[in-house]
């Protein structure tokens, strides 16, 4: 069997990093999706999920120093339930998307950023005199 979740959406806050005793990243984000449509008197229907979202290691980390509240982006992974008892012995469950793989769609520079990891390098800045080392 297979089974694979695809989303885009917008974060809805700054990323929440943590770190597993052995020392591997881990990243919450919580992603707003929405969707419009008339109903049956002809009035427009704006709904929105919020999905949260989950990943470990090295995309913990990407995700953890690029994405900020409001940032577009593009997720891929698959869903998992957990279950766990709260601090009054109640059995609670939760459903995530643990990602995979993940895409920024908005290219927004800050000033102060750094540029994003899958933005494609730009050659407008490099002279034909310059000495390029290779």
């Amino acid at each position: 069997m297979f089974q694979r979740v695809e989303l885009i959406g917008r974060l809805g806050a700054d990323p929440e990093v943590r770190y597993l005793p052995d020392g591997t990243p881990v990243a919450n984000i919580r992603i707003a999706t929405d969707e419009s449509y008339r109903n049956e008197k002809g009035e427009k229907i704006e709904k929105t999920e919020w999905h949260r979202c989950v990943s470990f290691g090295k995309m913990a980390s990407v995700i953890g120093d690029y994405l900020k509240k409001g940032r577009l982006i593009h997720v891929e992974g698959k869903l998992h339930t957990r279950k766990w008892d709260d601090k009054d012995g109640i059995t609670r469950y939760t459903t995530e998307v643990q990602v995979r793989g993940m895409k920024m769609l908005d290219f927004k520079k800050e000033e102060d950023s750094e540029p994003c990891p899958n933005e494609k390098p730009t050659t407008s800045n490099i002279d034909a005199d310059d000495d390029v080392p290779f």
